[in-house]
């Protein structure tokens, strides 16, 4: 959930009672191709990074209030870059990065440099931006970057524990998305986002998707999958979510997959200490890190770009470093800076990011909070919040509770419709990939995926803790697999598991 794009960049219808109760076959009878898409140019990437010239976009209208398909409609931003062999191609592979609220147009000109050729020859790769993100109907809640801090959208408590800050910004926040964020707010939904997809998918003129996602992308894929079965071909599910969790459960898991994962950056860093100086010992760098941001609670660092880091926005720099060892090295000098005022980092592209024309400025903030808001509903009362904050800090203090604590969702409507239950009615086309130390998606939300999907998949598992198990630069059983089952259709004959591949020597050649 809420996974960095920058990071794979770098390592590289009747109304929803029916839509709910029909049997997949006339669930998918039931839509209307769209018009043809009209191809042109992408826009420029918000993140900066260059676009791949064959990569084309497009636009795909879709009901607002998929109940009332001949009402309102929004757009819905599509990409397209044409890999397939002629003779070869079996159709497209979709692709989602994670979130919710995080934009995928551009995904498919990251994601080629990373599949075999095998799997390049069958499949033009295809990429779009969720309803309510990005380059598609955008939603806001009307406010500044500065208004929406990372260290309050994910809700750290003061530093003596309490949450009243915290209560005051998830109440205020709730107010303004639903007063800033018109009739589209309330309609930015999983289930609405798999309707959307497969109206996606017949515009393009496509019988089946292939789908490859991360993250909260396992959840949309899982819910795609139960609603349209006969239109799914071949699925990859990589760090997944528990499909029966609500989001405050599954959110409430990040505090002890912390600590879970701080156990390989504390190995990592003891190994260098020479070199770092940030504990001799795993224990000692626990220590040290706990110590840090305690210091940072009381005094801030004023940083020259991302100005004052207290404690609780070192915590998240921490967390979010965290998804992968390659960023281990990024936590060692925003460690240094802190602590001994060494040479400033580079700020993160989220603690600065530039405008982008036409998307608002807390169009992410805003789509995050709607989706999980109106997908699940959320306990009310601050109280209980409180105490299990408490008893968080106390198993889990990297985190100081975080994960436990209060969202906007428990200032929300609730849901105007049931989650969609998942299960193992259809195909046996989906294959799960999972790390076991995964902070962000845990290896217990990845055992209550592959429990609801049943005969439905098989899923391999690597002895790590980066937030995805495909990963060309590290490579395991789980890349191996998932590049044979999108070429050929194999599934492994059961689940598997398995440790990364050794790491080859220096200066070896493929």
């Amino acid at each position: 959930m809420w996974t960095r794009s920058r990071v794979g960049g770098r390592l590289l219808a009747a109304g929803f009672a029916l839509a709910l109760t029909l049997t997949g076959t006339a669930a998918e009878a039931a839509a209307e191709r769209p018009r043809p898409p009209v191809w042109t140019d992408c826009p420029a990437d918000p993140s900066g990074a260059p676009v791949d010239p064959a990569l084309r976009c497009t636009t795909v209208r879709v009901p607002l209030d998929h109940r009332r398909p001949h009402g309102p409609t929004i757009e819905i931003a599509v990409s397209r870059l044409p890999t397939a062999k002629p003779g070869l191609r079996r159709g497209v592979l979709v692709h989602n990065g994670g979130g919710p609220g995080l934009p995928g147009l551009h995904l498919p000109g990251a994601m080629a440099a990373g599949y075999p050729r095998e799997v390049l020859d069958r499949y033009d790769l295809v990429g779009f931006d969720p309803r309510g993100v990005g380059r598609s109907t955008p939603v806001t809640c009307g406010r500044t970057p500065a208004e929406v801090p990372w260290q309050q959208v994910f809700p750290f408590p003061a530093p003596d524990g309490s949450i009243t800050p915290n209560v005051r910004f998830a109440r205020d926040l709730a107010r303004d998305c639903l007063a800033a964020g018109g009739d589209l707010v309330r309609h930015l939904t999983t289930a609405d986002t798999a309707r959307d997809l497969d109206l996606v998918r017949a515009a393009l003129g496509e019988p089946r998707i292939s789908y490859r996602a991360v993250s909260y992308g396992t959840y949309l894929g899982a819910v795609y999958a139960q609603l349209f079965p006969g239109r799914t071909d071949r699925f990859v599910l990589d760090g997944n979510v528990d499909p029966a969790a609500t989001w405050q459960e599954r959110l409430a898991g990040w505090d002890a997959a912390t600590e879970l994962r701080f156990a390989d950056f504390a190995a990592w860093a003891a190994a260098r200490d020479a070199d770092l100086h940030l504990g001799a010992t795993p224990a000692a760098v626990r220590a040290d890190y706990l110590a840090l941001a305690a210091k940072l609670d009381r005094t801030p660092v004023n940083h020259p770009q991302a100005g004052p880091v207290d404690g609780n926005l070192w915590r998240t720099l921490y967390r979010l470093d965290s998804y992968h060892t390659a960023l281990f090295p990024e936590i060692a000098d925003w460690w240094g800076y802190l602590a001994a005022d060494g040479a400033a980092p580079v700020p993160y592209w989220w603690l600065g990011k530039p405008d982008t024309p036409g998307i608002p400025a807390d169009n992410d903030i805003a789509a995050f909070v709607a989706v999980l808001c109106n997908d699940t509903p959320a306990d009310r009362d601050p109280a209980r919040y409180q105490r299990a904050v408490t008893a968080s800090r106390a198993r889990n203090p990297l985190l100081a509770g975080m994960g436990a604590n209060i969202l906007p969702c428990a200032f929300w409507p609730a849901p105007a419709e049931p989650a969609v239950r998942v299960t193992g009615r259809g195909p046996a086309n989906i294959l799960l990939l999972q790390t076991t130390r995964d902070p962000a998606t845990p290896y217990a939300g990845a055992l209550g995926m592959r429990a609801a999907l049943g005969q439905r998949a098989r899923m391999v598992t690597v002895d790590g803790g980066n937030h995805g198990a495909y990963d060309p630069a590290t490579p395991s059983c789980a890349v191996r697999a998932a590049d044979r089952f999108l070429a050929t259709g194999a599934l492994p004959a059961h689940d598997l598991g398995c440790r990364p591949d050794p790491a080859r020597p220096s200066g070896h050649r493929a």
